[in-house]
């Protein structure tokens, strides 16, 4: 079998995401993954946003967590409050490096390396209308599949990129 499925991305590469970035995100799905949720990174959702992570459970709730790699780079993001109308519970994921104080009250918040996260402060609940939970579900599964296929037939696939 040939290896090269191995070395596709699962997500379209752009760049922007800093090795930071990248550890919190894997340090954060494994703890999301031991809650009970299922994570899918860089997720575009239906405002034309991309979420970081969005993760759902089997009781179809669905979080998203967005990554923050820098007190710069949370000063810089004025589109965080976007995420909470696709989401039941809103998250803000960083380094130990950086103090909880400067991140918003009404967002959860998860401390967060390469190997592993802790569920610092709990985000308040905010439950999705039915319609708009059916939306993300249905975005989620279909770019979870189409990255699946990706990695078994990656020429048959080359043109949908999200």
């Amino acid at each position: 079998m040939d290896n090269t499925a191995r070395h596709i991305a699962l997500v379209p590469p752009d760049g922007r995401q800093s090795e930071t970035a990248l550890a919190v995100a894997r340090g954060t799905a494994r703890l999301l993954r031991s809650l009970g949720f299922t994570c899918i990174s860089e997720l575009p959702l239906p405002s034309g946003r991309r979420a970081d992570l969005v993760a759902l459970n089997e009781r179809g709730e669905i979080w998203i967590v967005e990554i923050k790699s820098s007190v710069e780079d949370l000063r810089a993001d004025q589109k965080w409050h976007e995420y909470r109308a696709h989401c039941d519970r809103l998250f803000f994921a960083f380094t130990q490096d950086l103090p909880c104080e400067i991140f918003p009250q009404e967002t959860g918040l998860i401390i967060a390396d390469a190997y592993g996260a802790h569920l610092h402060c709990e985000a308040p609940e905010h439950r999705l209308q039915a319609a708009t939970r059916k939306q993300m579900t249905l975005r989620f599964a279909m770019a979870a599949a189409l990255r699946i296929n990706r990695l078994v037939d990656p020429q048959g696939h080359a043109e949908f990129w999200e």
